[in-house]
This record gives structure tokens, C-alpha cells and sequence, in this order.
């Protein structure tokens, strides 16, 4: 049992080829070290042949060590099966960076959740390549750095970014509005640990200006993509998208509130799948689990 009441749990994301035996194996696993399951969730990607679970059970009774679960489940399954895997505890709250420009909305609406704890999770730090969002940070009591890029500093800016990361042991990032292209190398160190928000409904609009652009199209929906950041930009795993009506009677500044709105939304519940586990990428694609 935690501090708060909640009772511990271990959680496990796996994908394997799919063969006959793998649920009925796993459970086996769990309720034979007293283990209580409470979530189970699959999913069969028939084209693939591919076998996706999530599973998660109480931890009150269960036989096996914490620290020993991971090397037991790959000893006596992950090796027979050829399963990938990843083994998570709810105790466990992440540190969350997040990555700012000029625009604040999604700022606001990440703080405003986190403030009011809606999430399991910690934010020990803000980057920007800009100071225009520092009084931000400062009136929500968090540190905010300030790392300006250039096309000549970037390389410099993205090593001290990556040092101050490792050091505050940073699980994962958000890009909330933040207006920089991650390079390979960086991402190397934070694989599908990188979310973005994108201001269209992938693919769409590209550029400065989307709102502007379908404005001039005479659209009737616009959307917004939240997405783990590859080195193919805009096309990584999508996470979460949606849409808002529109008509011939928006301005220009009808859509971009509109799609702002959007944007903190997608973004947030992005965001809230990543920290609760509810996400396995595969290829280009992620399950997402209910």
C-alpha cells in the first residue's frame, strides 16, 4: 500500500509474435506468485501477426521480489515467446520536461492539470530557447532554462539541454508549442520519450500559418495530432488526434482559438496515456489501451 492509500501494482506492456498460450502463460505468471490481476486488455494485429497485451496486478501478496520480477518474467517467458517488454510500478511517479517557445496555451493547461494533480507525475523542469515564458514558470514554482538556438549553437545547446536532462533524470519530454526541430542525436537518448502536439490533423496543413491556410480552403474541420517525435518529422507514432466543426462564418481568429483549445486537449490526453501506461509502439504505429 502507498502513502496515499493506493495499492501497489505492477504493470506490464508486452508484444510477441502471435502464437497460441502467450495469455494463458502470463497469468499463470501472476496468479500462481499470488499476484491479483486487475487489467487485462489485448489486441491481435492480424496483418503483423502480432500479439500486443497490457496487463496489471496487485503486488500485497505477490511472491516475487520487485526488483527480481523483470528477470524472472524474461528467464521463464520473454525468451520462449519473443517477447518485447516493459516493466512498470504505479509508485513510480516520472519527471516530465517540458520544451516551450513563445506560445503559452498548452503551457497553461499542462500546469493547471499538474497543480491540481491530476497526474502522477512531476515536472522538476522547463526549457525554452526564449525567456518570453520564464514569469510562467516562476509564478508555478518551477525552474526554467534558457538555451538559445541558432542554426551555428544548435549541436552546443542540445548537449548542455541533454546534461541538464541526465541530471535531473528526466523520464520523458513534451513539446508544448515548442519551435525547434529535435535532431537525431537527441532523440537517440529518448526514444518514443518525446511528445509533440502538431497544430493540424496529420497530414495536413504544413507551415506557419495553418489556421490561415484553412482558413483560405474554407475547411469545415480542423484537427490536432499529438505524436511521438522521429527523425521523419511530423510522421511519427500518433498518440491522440481530434477535430472541431467549423463553417464559412469563422474568422481566421475563430480558428486559431478554436484550434488552440484543440491542441491543449490532444495534447493533454497524450500526455496522460504516456504516464499511465497506456501505450505500445510497434513500427510506426502505437496500440493504445483502453
Amino acid at each position: 500500500m502507498s502513502g496515499n492509500g493506493v495499492r501497489k501494482t505492477a504493470i506490464l506492456l508486452m508484444h510477441c509474435p502471435d502464437q497460441s498460450g502467450i495469455v494463458a502463460a502470463v497469468t499463470d505468471f501472476i496468479t500462481v506468485n499470488k499476484g491479483n490481476i486487475i487489467y487485462l486488455d489485448q489486441h491481435v494485429d492480424h496483418v503483423e501477426g502480432v500479439f500486443f497485451m497490457r496487463i496489471e496486478w496487485e503486488l500485497c501478496e505477490f511472491i516475487v521480489p520487485d526488483d527480481k520480477i523483470e528477470e524472472y518474467f524474461h528467464t521463464l517467458y520473454a525468451q520462449k515467446y519473443k517477447m518485447y517488454f516493459r516493466l512498470y510500478f504505479n509508485d513510480y511517479k516520472p519527471k516530465m520536461a517540458l520544451f516551450v517557445s513563445k506560445m503559452s496555451h498548452c503551457l497553461f493547461d499542462i500546469l493547471a492539470r499538474y497543480t491540481a494533480g491530476e497526474w502522477n507525475v512531476e515536472i522538476p523542469l522547463i526549457i525554452s530557447n526564449h525567456s518570453d515564458l520564464e514569469s510562467v514558470a516562476e509564478r508555478f514554482g518551477i525552474d526554467y532554462h534558457i538555451f538559445p538556438v541558432t542554426k551555428d549553437t544548435k549541436d552546443e545547446q542540445e548537449a548542455k539541454e541533454l546534461n541538464l536532462l541526465r541530471e535531473r533524470e528526466i523520464d520523458f519530454i513534451v513539446l508544448a508549442r515548442y519551435m525547434q526541430v529535435i535532431s537525431e542525436n537527441f532523440l537517440k537518448h529518448y526514444p518514443n520519450k518525446v511528445i509533440n502536439i502538431h497544430h493540424s490533423f496529420l497530414p495536413a496543413f504544413i507551415g506557419a500559418k495553418p489556421y490561415h491556410a484553412a482558413y483560405e480552403r474554407g475547411v469545415k474541420l480542423i484537427g490536432a495530432t499529438g505524436h511521438y517525435v522521429t527523425t521523419d518529422l511530423d510522421a511519427g507514432p500518433i498518440i491522440e488526434q481530434d477535430i472541431v466543426r467549423i463553417s464559412h462564418k469563422d474568422t481566421i481568429e475563430n480558428l486559431v482559438h478554436k484550434g488552440q483549445d484543440l491542441e491543449k486537449i490532444v495534447l493533454s490526453r497524450s500526455i496522460e496515456k504516456h504516464i499511465e501506461r497506456k501505450i505500445l509502439t510497434y513500427k510506426n504505429k502505437t496500440v493504445i489501451f483502453s
